[in-house]
């Protein structure tokens, strides 16, 4: 006995199953399996079958389309916004780069200039600032000369009196000083 049977046997009312089948003239063969059904099964195959096709052409099938030819609307239409906004991003980093460039020129000539404004108003305050010391050095010469000149006079009396005081003392003379000076050689020429 097969562990099937077993089972048949020991449910409750398997019995009555049995006999249940034998009156009506079951094989006791898996029902769709059985000859005797094939008819009715294949008729509700076809009732069934035409409901679920006229379901899915009717109903299902044409909801499916609409999803996808939406969804390929959205995704072309995602990848025509996609485009111009790369196209959008290309102009303003191109816009950008430009604008950057012509800072950097704009830098680059402000610096030049300001260079040359610093370079010539250095050059001005040099030149004046040179005129100012040749002014000065022309003047200190001039004061210099003067100073010299005098000094020379002084000497010239330094040295008369020098000389009329020595030869006083050295000979026991008495020289003046307008004596001495007369005596003295002339240096004035030098």
């Amino acid at each position: 006995m097969t562990l099937i049977e077993t089972v048949i046997e020991a449910a409750p009312g398997a019995e009555q199953a049995a006999e249940h089948g034998a009156e009506h003239g079951a094989s006791g063969a898996f029902p769709p399996f059985d000859p005797t059904y094939f008819a009715s099964q294949l008729f509700w195959l076809a009732i069934f079958f035409t409901i679920f096709y006229v379901l899915m052409s009717r109903w299902i099938l044409p909801r499916i389309g609409s999803i996808i030819e939406e969804r390929r609307d959205r995704v072309a239409d995602d990848l025509d916004t996609a485009q111009q906004l790369k196209a959008q991003a290309d102009e303003t980093r191109d816009a950008y780069e430009k604008s950057l460039a012509d800072a950097r020129a704009k830098a680059h000539a402000l610096a030049v200039e300001t260079k040359a404004k610093v370079s010539a108003e250095i050059a001005e305050e040099t030149a004046a600032l040179e005129a100012e010391l040749a002014e000065r050095t022309a003047e200190s010469e001039k004061t210099l000369d003067k100073a010299r000149k005098k000094a020379l006079g002084e000497v010239r009396g330094i040295a008369a009196s020098t000389a009329a005081q020595i030869a006083e003392h050295l000979s026991g003379l008495t020289v003046s000083e307008a004596d001495a000076e007369a005596a003295l050689p002339d240096t004035s020429a030098r």
